[in-house]
């Protein structure tokens, strides 16, 4: 499985798998649990738990006749990779931009 940024943020624009993984994250939980509350079919909901796991975002463990999930953060890890990266470089590109006018406004006052 290649968990991607892409992959993962498209897994989580979804409204539907968002709660899923919202309720994932509390513990494991069983797919009729996670059901339950959703106005949607069991199949509906099997397929949104595909795409999470597909991202990287939940595991599935089958014990006797159950199917529980549980939250898994590799996707996760990926997004907040992502996300500190580009926080870096906008952090970096204000520093520059603030050393910037910071000279520009030492430079006006000795003319």
């Amino acid at each position: 499985m290649n968990v991607t940024v892409d992959t993962a943020l498209r897994a989580l624009s979804d409204p539907t798998r968002r709660m899923l993984a919202d309720r994932l994250s509390r513990g494991p939980v069983s797919v009729s649990e996670l059901a339950a509350p959703l106005p949607i079919s069991l199949p509906a909901v099997h397929q949104h738990l595909q795409v999470l796991h597909d991202a990287g975002l939940m595991r599935w463990e089958k014990k006797g006749r159950v199917r529980w999930c549980r939250i898994d953060t590799k996707g996760l890890d990926v997004i907040e990779d992502w996300i500190a990266n580009r926080r870096l470089l906008w952090e970096r590109r204000l520093d520059a931009l603030e050393a910037h006018l910071a000279r520009e406004r030492e430079g006006g006052k000795h003319e």
